[in-house]
């Protein structure tokens, strides 16, 4: 009898591209990525973070690079892409939130937030696809709020439940082509982003009773997931959701 052998987390050869890669979630999603062998290519909007960011990475024996973005030019998009790619892994972390009440949300804020995380998503998803021959994987750091509500989040959490659904939709159409397609969904993790919930103290009580597990997250939480949806482990999942939430959706 031939014992079944674990497929390989091994992503030596493989090129990834982490758009918001420059800093927090993003950068640990580059570091994991990196740690396995691929080859990371950083996309954000700040040089100074990108060049900090790659120096961190290749000072620590990993090949990576970095390139300025904006994800919602989409014309700036599809020039990246020809000249940049193709690539094997996509894993998208560029987001942004402006948390208020529904019935003091701007119009403004509503599309800076659509732009981000909507719109500049599924094109980077788009294009991300177009290049890839011989099969990848395609992820979005969504959120946990893509599976519930959340006070002051009506913009935020309604473009995460739509990045969760043009993530099936996708996965149903890439799939033919060997493309996976899948997103992460944090809770709450300790960056230097949320430095100012976290102070909060009634904010962070409320945190701190949804999540079951008796701890805040760090980054490292999420690094498992994104090194298992890039690599062969993963190679039957896709059109689904990966929770790091700590049992917040749980009940």
């Amino acid at each position: 009898m031939t014992l079944p052998k674990t497929p390989s987390f091994r992503l030596t050869g493989k090129r990834a591209l982490i758009p918001g890669g420059s800093r927090g979630i993003g950068l640990a999603c580059a570091a994991a990525l990196a740690q396995a062998g691929a080859h990371v290519v950083l996309a954000a909007r700040g040089q100074a973070e990108l060049d900090s960011a790659v120096a961190e990475l290749t000072d620590a024996g990993h090949s990576a690079e970095g390139h300025t973005l904006d994800v919602t030019d989409l014309a700036a998009q599809e020039a990246f892409f020809a000249a940049h790619g193709p690539f094997d892994i996509l894993c998208n972390s560029a987001g942004l939130a402006r948390h208020s009440p529904a019935i003091a949300t701007t119009e403004a804020d509503y599309d800076a937030v659509m732009a981000v995380n909507v719109k500049a998503a599924y094109f980077l998803a788009v294009n991300a696809a177009k290049g890839m021959q011989q099969g990848g994987s395609i992820q979005h750091i969504s959120s946990q709020m893509g599976h519930v509500g959340g006070i002051d989040r009506g913009v935020y959490c309604a473009t995460k439940h739509a990045v969760e659904g043009m993530t099936k939709a996708m996965a149903m159409e890439f799939g033919p082509r060997s493309i996976r397609v899948n997103t992460i969904c944090p809770t709450f993790i300790r960056t230097p982003l949320t430095a100012a919930t976290f102070a909060d103290p009634e904010k962070r009580a409320w945190i701190e009773s949804k999540i079951k597990l008796p701890r805040i997250a760090e980054v490292e939480d999420i690094m498992g997931a994104v090194l298992f949806l890039a690599s062969d482990a993963s190679a039957m999942v896709t059109g689904t959701s990966l929770l790091i939430d700590g049992g917040w959706t749980a009940g």
